[in-house]
C-alpha cells in the first residue's frame, strides 16, 4: 500500500487576486464582486445575454466575456453603470473601520 503525500495548504488572505500576486488586487476583487452582481441580476430577471446587452449598451459577446470573468477592460465605474442600467441602485458607503485594516468590498 502506497503512502499518500500530505497536501500543503496555504491559507487565503481573503482576496484570491492578492494570493495570486496580481497588481491592483483590491480593484480586481471589487470588479469581480460587481460582475457577480450583474450575473445574478441577469439570471433573476431571466434575461438573455442579448437582452442584457441592450440594457447595458454593449453587444452580446461582451456580456458573455464579462460573465466569463473577462472584466479587465472595464472600470469599476462602468460596471456600476451596468448595474444601474439593469435597474439597480448603486450606493457607495464610506465609514470608519471597525477593526483590522480598512477594506473595499461589494456587499
Amino acid at each position: 500500500m502506497r503512502k499518500r503525500k500530505a497536501l500543503e495548504v496555504e491559507p487565503s488572505s481573503g482576496n484570491v487576486f492578492a494570493d495570486l500576486g496580481l497588481a491592483d488586487a483590491s480593484e480586481h476583487l471589487i470588479k469581480a464582486g460587481l460582475v457577480v452582481k450583474i450575473g445574478r441580476i441577469i439570471r433573476q430577471r431571466h434575461l438573455t445575454q442579448a437582452a442584457a446587452a441592450q440594457f447595458m449598451g454593449i453587444d452580446q459577446p461582451k456580456v458573455s466575456a464579462l460573465l466569463a470573468g473577462q472584466f479587465r477592460g472595464y472600470s469599476v465605474e462602468r460596471l456600476m453603470r451596468f448595474l444601474v442600467a439593469l435597474g439597480h441602485d448603486v450606493e457607495i458607503v464610506v465609514k470608519p473601520r471597525k477593526r483590522g485594516s480598512a477594506e473595499l468590498r461589494v456587499a
